[in-house]
């Protein structure tokens, strides 16, 4: 199993951190991709990697929560972004995206920092790691408008048509926790759908932990429920459901 999408340096796991990787490794987890959100989130998730002996892979980008927070000196953090970027050792700039459940900045400011930031992506040929909340119909217009750059839609929990969408357009899909929720089953709809070789899995640790262990937090050992899950819906062993996505991960971000 690889989880595709965890964020390892939240302060969450500031007090247990080696004791969580070695749960992982326990549970059967080959590897994780920590994601970088903001300057230092990236540059803590690239020290993060480098003492992992292989284990933790990393991305860097400036989400649009720490692009709000950044505000008016954006310029200068996708200018910092740009050369950690460039010093190496991150397999994707993410995550990136449009978040118009909080409304952080004006929709066309998120649109005009993610677009940067894929310009950025194409010019070092790295995979995008996608957040999308309530925006699909802009993000859809604005990942057609650079079909060049190839990347992931993480913690997808929108529909079958929206994921129709975003296959067009030769995305990968990743699921994580909600495929386990009560209420998604618009959301396993899409899961059923998806392409075998266009299927991510992630925890997005430590939130969303899977059914059965809502309230705690989630870790990317809790990656198995979600497998689990899909294996199910697409009727298929759970080894062979986390062979396909962890095929699929090692693929596109070149593990």
């Amino acid at each position: 199993m690889i989880d595709s999408h965890c964020h390892l340096t939240h302060d969450r796991f500031a007090a247990d951190l080696p004791e969580v990787v070695e749960r992982a490794r326990l549970a059967g987890v080959e590897r994780c991709v920590t994601i970088g959100t903001g300057v230092e989130d990236s540059g803590q998730a690239l020290e993060l990697s480098r003492g992992s002996d292989g284990y933790v892979n990393c991305t860097a980008g400036l989400d649009p929560f720490s692009a709000h927070r950044v505000a008016d000196r954006f310029d200068e953090s996708l200018e910092q972004l740009s050369l950690l970027l460039r010093g190496g050792g991150f397999c994707a700039v993410g995550e990136i995206g449009l978040d118009y459940h909080y409304d952080l900045d004006p929709r066309p400011v998120q649109r005009d920092r993610l677009e940067r930031q894929l310009a950025l992506a194409s010019e070092l040929d790295l995979p995008v790691v996608i957040h999308v909340r309530e925006a699909h119909a802009d993000m859809i217009e604005v990942l057609a408008d650079h079909p060049g750059i190839r990347g992931v839609i993480h913690s997808f929990t929108a529909g079958p048509a929206e994921a129709e969408r975003y296959l067009d357009l030769g995305w990968y899909l990743a699921f994580n926790g909600v495929l386990t929720f009560k209420n998604a089953d618009a959301v396993r709809e899409a899961a059923r759908r998806v392409p075998e070789d266009r299927l991510l899995v992630e925890t997005d640790s430590p939130y969303l932990s899977p059914v059965p262990l809502r309230g705690r937090r989630c870790e990317p050992a809790h990656i198995a429920h979600t497998i689990e899950v899909l294996a199910r819906l697409r009727d298929l062993s759970a080894s062979k459901a986390a062979r396909i996505t962890a095929d699929n991960a090692r693929r596109l971000f070149r593990l």
